[in-house]
Parts: C-alpha cells; structure tokens; sequence
C-alpha cells in the first residue's frame, strides 16, 4: 500500500471551509495548513493536497501555491498518526461552561498538551477525564484546545466542545480579535507608564528551546505587545501586557527586549527564583538550582516559575456572537510576592 492510497482513505468526509485572514497573504498552501493545525506534519498536508483534498477558490492547487488575503480553501484533513489520549483525574478550575465551550483557569505547572518529553498529567488529559464531548479538530492529542500557555504560565484557557465551534474561535483568535491581558512581575523599575513594544522573533539558533529578538525577513514573524506600569517596588516592577499577536514566548522575550526579564523566568534571564533572602540581600538567586530551592523553607520562596498569569480573555461567543469577558485571579504565588514587595519599607518584615 502506497502513502497516497493510505493519505485517501483516511481524509474527513465532510470538507472544512478557511477564509485565508491578512496575515497569511503570500504563504505557501502547505504552509498556512500546517500553521493553523500544528498537531498535523506539512508533509501529510502536501499528501492530501496531491489527492486534491486541498481546494482553493474550488479548485486544485500544488502546496507550493502561495494564497491571497481572503481565499476560501476547502480541506479534507487527513487524520493525524498520533496516540489516543487517557483521560486523567486531574483537577481542573472551570471559570465558565456552557453546551459549546469552557473556560479553564489553568495552574502554573500544568503543560497544556503532550509533547515529546511530557506526555502525562497534561491539560488535555485533564479535559478528557472531565468532559464527554471535545472538537478534534487540532488531533487527538489536543482535544478542545484552541490555544496553549506554557507549562508555567497561569490563567485562562479557552476550549471547545465541537469542532464549529473550534473553528469559529480559532478565526478569532486568527484574526485579532480577541483581547488577551496578561499580569507580569519584573525585575527592575520600569521608566516609562506605558509603551509600546514591536519586534521581529524567530527561533534562537543556539537554544532551540527560546525564541528570540530578530531583524525582519526569512522565518522572522512580527510580535506587538502594548504594557502599562500597575505598580512600581523596589528594583521590580508589576505590568499589564496586552499582546497584540500571539507569538511563542513573546511576552517573555519582550520583557527580556524591554531590559526588564519576568521574574522567575530562567529562560529569558529572570533568575531561577524570587526569595526572601535575595530581598533581605542575602543571596543573588541567580544560580540556584531546583534541588537547592526544593530544600528551603518554602515560606522563603515566593515564586519559583516566571510571574506570568493570563488574567483577562475577551470573545465573542461563537454560537450567538455576544460578548463574553472573563477574568482568572491571581494565583497565590504571585499575590503574595506582591504582597511582600508592597510591604518591602515595612520594619522587620522580611
């Protein structure tokens, strides 16, 4: 049996319909698929299109075919070789559930789906466990997500019960029209009361794992990120970020960009924690290790992951269209480290 036999009879019978949005004008076929359904190879993708399961405007196209802002693309997607999913008792913060979505308030530490190192206690399998229906649409490692935050990021997750409704927040989220707000503590006093902060990021060549800041051109993307000062402390600095495109890591790499890294952010040069100690000026956490921090007393350790909660969500429904704002408290981490820091002139506190 030959791959184009096997990519044939394993395309959805019912086609899915994709208006190209501005910011995909000029991409590859192949490419702009692959992007929107991350959990499905470029190659399957170039399979499918060859079987004509790819149409654009109706008609069929090669992958190499480079798309126009506001083209309609038809696509049988092939199912994905991944593994079923089980389901895990985890627990889960549900702000907001109806018959086409949730809203999760995911805790810091939580990876939202499998990757290569991490396949258990993941959001995904949380959300099989705890609901009966989710969208398949990104394949059956991610059911329902729509979109992800780092494992340790707090805050608002959304997710779908059907792939409609998938769809339909995923053009949302597509294009720009969802308000995301994010809460941060940095290091240092930051000068200004609000900015903004435009970029080019890429993946860094030399720590495959980071992102980084770039000049335009090749695999660079464009990052916009408006912030706001909330409160200023003693060499630290509490903000409101509200990005305005959703690149991987951007709001930490334009802390970083900004001169002023997330605290708790080992990646991006945030230090590994936030003690009391280094307040008492006693020890630079700088080089700690997580052994080390596992053994102090973890009343001295007031965050040890970067400071960084997705606080607020704006949407509209996708079933009615109506409005929909949600708001996910800050974790107890990151209101006690402020907490501290509001109080850091009082007497003996520390």
């Amino acid at each position: 049996m030959d791959d184009s036999n096997h990519i044939e009879r394993k395309l959805s019978a019912q086609p899915v319909p994709i208006t190209v949005e501005a910011r995909a004008h000029g991409w590859r076929v192949d490419h702009y698929l692959a992007r929107l359904y991350p959990n499905y190879s470029r190659a399957l993708f170039q399979k499918a299109i060859e079987q004509q399961a790819v149409l654009v405007n109706g008609l069929a196209v090669k992958a190499s075919r480079r798309l126009r802002v506001n083209d309609v693309l038809s696509v049988r997607l092939p199912e994905a070789a991944d593994q079923s999913l089980p389901p895990e008792n985890l627990p889960l913060e549900i702000i907001y559930e109806d018959a086409a979505l949730v809203v999760i308030n995911k805790a810091a530490g939580m990876i939202t789906h499998p990757g290569k190192a991490n396949y258990g206690g993941t959001l995904a399998s949380a959300l099989q466990f705890h609901f009966n229906t989710l969208s398949d649409v990104a394949g059956k490692l991610r059911p329902g997500i729509v979109h992800r935050l780092d494992r340790d990021t707090s805050g608002i997750i959304v997710v779908a019960k059907d792939n409609q409704v998938h769809h339909a927040l995923s053009r949302q989220f597509e294009r720009r029209e969802v308000t995301k707000e994010y809460r941060a503590i940095v290091w240092g006093v930051v000068d200004r009361d609000r900015d903004q902060i435009q970029t080019y990021m890429r993946v860094n060549p030399k720590r495959r794992e980071a992102m980084m800041v770039c000049e335009a051109g090749g695999t660079a993307r464009q990052a916009v990120t408006r912030f706001e000062v909330l409160e200023r402390f003693y060499d630290f600095t509490y903000l409101r970020f509200l990005p305005r495109t959703g690149r991987t890591h951007q709001l930490r790499v334009h802390a970083r960009h900004l001169g002023h890294p997330i605290v708790a952010d080992r990646l991006y040069g945030g230090r590994a924690a936030l003690t009391r100690e280094y307040l008492a000026g006693r020890k630079d956490p700088r080089g700690l290790r997580a052994q080390a921090l596992d053994e102090m007393n973890p009343a001295d350790v007031l965050i040890r992951r970067q400071a960084l909660h997705a606080y607020r969500l704006e949407i509209r429904h996708p079933a009615t269209g109506e409005p929909m704002k949600f708001v996910a408290p800050l974790p107890a981490d990151m209101e006690n480290t402020l907490s501290v820091l509001r109080n850091l002139a009082t007497p003996n506190m520390l």
